[in-house]
């Protein structure tokens, strides 16, 4: 087991590594530069130079890296080209909306979803196809849709939850809630049908193994096959997707944070794109690569722990 989360540690951090460097080269490949930014449309070259010699644009690539990386270990993000604001001071406090969103609505998939998908397998029949379909159904629905209907319907209609905005949780706790309840809603709906339908093939799997029919032999109580032997042998596909649907939802935050004027990650980096704040860009995409790293490197080890196998294939 020790050196499989070696083998994963090392792998984790050259993944960031490759991150820092791809978007380091992609930057620099660009037409910008942060002296044109500086020094806005109706700067000069002379202007533009100037603050290209003064931000160390001009220096060789490999110096350049070298004092990006070092920054990067030192936590030190710089500051924006824009407005001068402290991107690390800035990235903290919208770490936690974009994290939030993300985690809360993985949570409430993962518990709908396996629900519905082991009472869809359990059950069968009329129930379990009804489940199934329902899941189709939910998966054929874009996110966005998702979302302005239930802004239509939560807080147009009935006035019960905020359309749009962000409520920080040390400020109001439940005012929090309220703020974030319709993204997270939004994106349970698409991905709770994801778990629902892979808890579900994983349960019809599982109650047909050998080792059930064993039990069932020996007299186990059915809620005991069920609900602990099966339920554990189709947990690791449901953890792998559960991941996944983590890292998808942290790295595609952008449509739901713009849709309900939320301050996460994702509209600071397209903000940033958009303005061609360079260091921003950079701060962003690195603390992005970074989460999803440490998720899929916990990921791995679950599923690690959950399936003896993995660790020695």
């Amino acid at each position: 087991m020790l050196a499989y989360v070696a083998k994963r540690l090392a792998l984790a951090v050259g993944t960031v590594f490759a991150a820092v460097l791809i978007t380091f080269l992609l930057v620099h490949a660009g037409g910008g530069s942060p002296g044109a930014v500086k020094a806005g449309p109706g700067g000069t070259a002379a202007e533009i130079a100037a603050y290209n010699h003064q931000l160390g644009w001009d220096r060789p690539l490999w110096v350049q890296f070298g004092d990006t990386l070092g920054q990067l270990v030192r936590l030190d993000f710089g500051t924006s080209l824009i407005d001068g604001r402290d991107l690390g001071a800035d990235l903290s406090s919208r770490l936690p909306v974009t994290g939030s969103i993300a985690l809360l609505a993985t949570l409430l998939s993962g518990v709908l979803g396996v629900l519905l998908g082991v009472t869809a397998a359990v059950r069968g029949g009329r129930l379990g196809r009804f489940i199934n379909s329902g899941a189709g159904i939910a998966l054929s629905l874009p996110a966005f849709w998702v979302g302005v209907l239930l802004v239509y319907v939560l807080s147009i209609q009935t006035g019960w939850l905020p359309a749009t905005g962000y409520v920080n949780v040390t400020d109001d706790p439940v005012g929090w809630l309220q703020s974030l309840l319709i993204p997270i809603l939004t994106l349970t709906v698409g991905g709770a049908a994801i778990i629902a339908r892979t808890a579900s093939a994983g349960m019809r799997e599982a109650l047909g193994q050998e080792h059930i029919r064993t039990l069932r032999a020996m007299g186990t109580p059915a809620w005991r096959i069920r609900y602990v032997h099966a339920l554990r042998f189709a947990s690791v596909p449901v953890v792998s997707v559960l991941g996944i649907q983590f890292i998808a939802l942290f790295g595609g935050s952008v449509i739901i944070e713009n849709l309900f004027a939320l301050p996460g990650l994702g509209q600071a980096g397209q903000a940033a794109a958009s303005s061609h704040d360079i260091p921003a860009l950079i701060s962003v995409v690195v603390v992005a690569t970074v989460v999803v790293v440490v998720v899929n490197l916990v990921l791995d080890l679950v599923v690690a722990a959950l399936d003896p196998k993995v660790r020695t294939a």
